[in-house]
């Protein structure tokens, strides 16, 4: 993965910041949203939010210091993943009456239904160059546009596998929250959104709006750019984001474990230097560590899943069932087989643990 220097390039100054005059009611930043099929009603909300907030003094919503539009090529409500619908408030026209135009990305099974005056309309902005956000699968729509060659992109690592098998010639960043490259700026979506329009909104209005904003929303701080996702498993407690990243790429490569020169070098950190941290950190080795986030990934599939311990084996990474058992019995005290025995006997209101699609779904 590439280190946050290379992701977090400034996007140009743009023409909202320069017309700007106080006493006047120009506004210091213009937004045009579109809304993909089935969007991630989260994202959108946590994005526009911010803006609402940084608008305008106190908490009383009127949109002077930031404007926005919901733009549609129809003009029809547009429903979000979660079944709300959201009306669009302008049709497609100049988009370089924007500072930026932000594309809200919803469901994989969609990206192919984005509309073609969408692209046509998104390729008009960037030949203008009106900077561009993609806002979770946002990232999808517009590298289908072609907007994305030459440049780094964040989506979330529980779609990076998803991005890889639907798109060639890019190497998405799934271990940053967003990711800022010249005038393409990216994010994973959820509560990331939110940090990528306080950035925003810092470097048009101010940092004292954009932190009003967030803690208004009950979001302690700005995050930066290269602040690792969530998602790795509960059982570490660490800040380090060294070994957070680590261990967020372990996650996405549970079936095919890579040695730590592989992770070393998608992080652009020494082998050496990634193992010091995790002893600081956690006690132990990467490989260790490693084996631990397997295990337990391998665990819960045997609790709340029917598939057979050899397949499980093979989904965590690990030779066989046999070798799978020796290791849980080695972890766990049990095996595989006696572990699922006991988590069938538990009394049915027992609550099970997340999965990893689980856990994406809280954050998105």
């Amino acid at each position: 993965m590439a280190q946050s220097k290379d992701t977090t390039k400034e996007a140009p100054a743009t023409a909202a910041r320069m017309r700007f005059k106080p006493g006047t009611n120009e506004p210091r930043l213009t937004v045009g949203f579109i809304l993909a099929k089935r969007f991630t009603l989260c994202a959108f909300a946590n994005f526009v939010d911010v803006l609402r907030l940084a608008a305008d003094e106190g908490d009383r919503s009127r949109p002077i210091m930031c404007r926005w539009n919901i733009l549609s090529d129809t003009m029809s409500a547009v429903t979000s993943s979660c079944g709300v619908a959201v009306q669009p408030t302008e049709r497609l026209g100049d988009p370089t009456k924007y500072d930026y135009i932000v594309v809200v990305g919803g469901l994989v099974d969609e990206i192919n239904n984005f509309s073609s005056a969408y692209i046509s309309y998104l390729q008009k902005a960037a030949a203008a160059g009106v900077p561009l956000v993609g806002i979770c699968t946002g990232a999808f729509n517009l590298h289908m546009a072609g907007l994305l060659d030459g440049y780094k992109c964040c989506v979330s690592w529980f779609h990076h596998a998803d991005f890889l098998d639907q798109f060639d010639g890019l190497n998405p960043v799934s271990d940053q929250i967003f990711v800022v490259d010249r005038n393409r700026l990216t994010c994973s979506g959820g509560a990331s959104s939110a940090h990528l329009a306080a950035y925003l909104v810092d470097k048009h209005i101010g940092r004292a709006q954009a932190n009003k904003s967030l803690r208004i929303m009950i979001i302690d701080d700005a995050l930066q750019a290269d602040k690792p996702q969530p998602g790795i498993s509960l059982d570490f407690r660490t800040q380090d984001p060294i070994v957070m990243r680590a261990l967020l790429i372990m996650q996405q490569s549970i079936d095919v474990p890579p040695s730590m020169a592989e992770i070393a070098r998608k992080m652009g950190n020494s082998k050496r230097q990634i193992e010091r941290h995790f002893r600081t950190a956690l006690n132990m080795s990467p490989q260790a560590a490693f084996l631990n986030v397997r295990l337990n990934f391998a665990r819960h599939l045997v609790e709340t899943s029917t598939k057979s311990i050899t397949v499980i084996a093979v989904e965590c990474g690990f030779c066989d069932s046999s070798h799978l058992s020796r290791m849980f019995r080695r972890h766990f005290g049990n095996t595989p087989h006696e572990i699922r025995v006991a988590s069938q006997s538990r009394p049915a209101q027992t609550a099970p643990q997340m999965d990893w699609a689980e856990m994406a779904e809280l954050n998105a």
